[in-house]
């Protein structure tokens, strides 16, 4: 089968975390979540997701530090709970990353169309009230293609652009801090919610979609097997992470409700962007539209790079067809899954952008479910094997559990009808049901259980000597 090229530096690896939760649409809808949460609620809410994240983070530190290799939380699950946890685990991150993925091939087109307006023709159909047009689709199919030949050729090309695109994006919201900052003032700010608002539910709603904006750091551990680093650099890169992008979506955020009210920017079609704009900083304003360029970018390579991971790390264990644990022997990329990545994100972005944001909105149960399994497995692994120190040890074993328990208690709150902070019904709940259904059934048909030793071996590559197995023993 085979192991992937070791193509990523420190900072490559950083970038492909953070860049890669730095999306798109963030920086032009925050006029839409500043009017349903007030910025208190999303802002606030934001800080509280980036706190969970980080308690979260630390689990990944250490796991990523253990097992250094492609599939992150399934090789996790597989060594702390065996076959079904694992493919679990698996199929809620291809929810996550696939339906994100496709929303950027309908978002490309409809982020250039704010610019130039012809996009929007050549209908096509209509979706969940949303007309798909013939340029929008052409455009995003294009970025997707580009972008899987980008990840065929390898991470080295990768994680360079990503380097350079980071770095773009850096450099402008530190301009759109410091005039935020600079030239607003804090009554623009606060009162923080409306006055009709409820500032605790408004807050704690916002924070389901925040763990889906601060996903990198589970990036990381992903791509471990792709980078050239120590296992310890592995963990510190996950921390890293995390603190960049919060802080990143915090401050830029908060600087674009200090520039002007954020009651006025909550009646704006695209949020910062025309924030900017009216405060009298045409260029910002710019500036703000090529973040959502060049986050869409970074995201699209580091969650396309991601999906293939996961299908080549459920192949490795037996879960997936085999053909996806293949990896091309020159360029040391996993060809046959970031193929079907490719089909499954052009297939699915035909939808159009409205009905993929119900499955944005999914999202984050999957991402949530996920972090609560990586968290499981770290207090497993730490049982099976008392005696291991990992590269990277966790000190305040607390902190995880702390972020995986409360991220869980929000998502049961979302699941909840009724409760103020309950998923669009009944869309996003048969989503669910049909995301349920349908891995049940691809668990069924999946190849005939191979043993345990050999996927272990597999999965952990030269680790494998050192991997503790579920009952406590030694993996061949």
């Amino acid at each position: 089968m085979g192991d992937l090229n070791k193509s990523l530096g420190l900072f490559g690896l950083i970038a492909m975390g953070a860049a890669g939760v730095l999306g798109t649409s963030w920086i032009y809808t925050n006029g839409e979540f500043f009017a349903a949460y007030g910025a208190g609620g999303e802002i606030f809410g934001l800080i509280i997701g980036a706190v969970l994240a980080a308690c979260v983070a630390f689990a990944y530190a250490e796991l990523a530090s253990r097992y250094p290799r492609a599939g992150g939380e399934i090789v996790y699950t597989f060594v702390a709970f065996g076959r079904p946890t694992a493919f679990v685990a698996g199929w809620l991150l291809i929810g996550a990353y696939v339906s994100s993925l496709a929303f950027y091939v309908a978002a490309a087109g409809g982020l250039l169309a704010r610019v130039f307006p012809a996009i929007h023709s050549g209908a096509l159909y209509t979706l969940a009230g949303e007309t798909v047009h013939a340029p929008v689709l052409l455009i995003g199919a294009t970025l997707a293609i580009a972008v899987y030949a980008i990840n065929r050729h390898g991470l080295k090309l990768g994680g360079g652009v990503q380097i350079s695109l980071f770095l773009a994006m850096l450099l402008i919201g530190l301009g759109l801090t410091l005039v935020g900052f600079g030239y607003g003032e804090l009554d623009n700010f606060w009162p923080a919610y409306a006055a009709d608002g409820r500032p605790v539910a408004d807050t704690l709603r916002f924070v389901l979609p925040a763990m889906t904006f601060l996903t990198g750091f589970s990036l990381v551990g992903m791509l471990a097997e792709d980078a050239r680093l120590s296992p310890r650099l592995i963990g510190v890169a996950v921390m890293t992470t995390v603190v960049l992008a919060g802080t990143f979506y915090v401050v830029v955020l908060t600087a674009s409700a200090w520039v002007i009210p954020w009651q006025r920017t909550a009646e704006l079609e695209q949020g910062t962007i025309d924030a900017y704009r009216i405060a009298g900083f045409p260029a910002l304003a710019w500036g703000a539209y090529a973040i959502a360029l060049l986050g869409l970018l970074t995201s699209f390579i580091a969650l396309f790079a991601a999906s293939s991971r996961v299908m080549l790390a459920l192949a490795r264990a037996g879960l997936f067809p085999r053909v996806f644990a293949r990896v091309d022997a020159h360029r040391g990329t996993p060809d046959a899954a970031l193929l079907f990545t490719l089909i499954l994100v052009l297939a699915l972005g035909g939808l159009g952008e409205a009905a993929l944001t119900w499955f944005l909105d999914t999202g984050g149960i999957y991402i949530g479910l996920a972090w609560l399994l990586a968290v499981a497995s770290l207090y497993r692994i730490r049982s099976l094997q008392p005696d291991a120190d990992p590269p990277y040890r966790v000190r305040w074993l607390l902190l995880p559990a702390i972020g995986a328990l409360a991220a869980t208690a929000i998502i049961l709150l979302t699941l909840l009808p009724g409760t103020g902070m309950s998923l669009l019904w009944p869309h996003e709940y048969i989503i669910l049901l049909v995301w349920l259904i349908l891995g049940t059934l691809i668990y069924r048909i999946a190849p005939p259980a191979m043993s345990r030793d050999r996927a272990m071996a597999a999965l952990l590559g030269p680790a494998a000597a050192n991997a503790g197995s579920a009952d406590g023993s030694t993996a061949c």
